[in-house]
């Protein structure tokens, strides 16, 4: 048995992997820790050049997905990651797209089919902590919800995670950020939906990853095709601080006795 320390982030798209897990993923490579990537689709539902839509006369989807994949390259040498493993479905887009009828979309695609060939890669890489979304896909994007299923299918057909993740926005801390924004004109009319996050009192575990804040805003900007729709890196220098600083999870399956109901750290009774 492989017992490296090892942790698996399971996301959706090129870029999804910086905003909840990038500090993380750096963090633990500077520790010697194993980090594997699982980009389950190549994004072709991304904006093409000069900020063309999916559907819109010269988007390529082949070639918004060549463009994304590069990128997602040089975000993940930037995170310091150390293994990237790509699934290779198709994007399904945003809920209501037309891309959500492709039969070959990853979100149609049987559950038990792509939790097999996630099984795989946890069998050859044996982590012992996962990390992927909640039930919601934290905001409801089908893609991140089939990620979530195949990653709890996976972890519980194959028994080999410890310990498995959700990533979490804690609501009071992103309040706080757009109050803040507001105040310093950044983003004077921008109001958070209510419901955006979770309370903080869900929160299990909360990292500390100011070191990594720079490595992770250079991930960020790797994904530039992407840009336009990545508003935290139009925000000042102190804000991404603020909000890159720490990253939250809640911990869904824990098989370590030893880990404390409140952690700082995701292999907390591991090591």
């Amino acid at each position: 048995m492989n017992d490296e320390l090892t942790v698996m982030a399971v996301h959706a798209h090129p870029d999804d992997e910086v905003l909840g897990t990038g500090g993380i993923l750096a963090r633990y490579a500077d520790e010697g820790i194993r980090t594997v990537l699982v980009t389950c689709t190549n994004g072709e539902q991304g904006d093409g050049p000069g900020g063309v839509k999916p559907g819109e006369p010269g988007h390529d989807e082949a070639a918004v997905s060549a463009l994304r994949l590069q990128e997602l390259r040089e975000s993940a040498a930037h995170l310091g990651i150390s293994h990237v493993e790509l699934l290779g479905y198709r994007d399904s887009g945003m809920v209501g797209w037309s891309g959500n009828e492709a039969e070959d979309a990853f979100a149609n695609v049987p559950v038990e089919v792509a939790a097999g060939r996630l099984v795989e890669l946890m069998e050859r890489y044996r982590p012992q902590v996962v990390v992927t979304y909640d039930e919601n896909g934290a905001y409801g994007h089908p893609d991140h919800i089939q990620a979530h299923r195949i990653a709890m299918a996976a972890t519980e057909a194959s028994g080999i995670p410890c310990k498995l993740y959700y990533t979490a926005v804690p609501r009071e801390r992103m309040a706080e950020l757009f109050e803040y924004l507001r105040s310093t004109g950044a983003a004077p009319e921008m109001e958070l939906p209510e419901d955006f996050g979770v309370p903080e009192a869900q929160i299990t575990t909360v990292v500390d990853v100011a070191s990594q804040v720079d490595r992770k805003v250079k991930a960020l900007e790797a994904h530039a095709s992407q840009g336009e729709n990545i508003f935290f890196l139009r925000m000042p220098a102190e804000a991404q601080h603020r909000v890159f600083a720490t990253e939250s999870f809640i911990r869904q399956v824990n098989h370590v006795p030893e880990a404390a109901d409140h952690e700082d750290d995701l292999f907390d009774g591991l090591r």
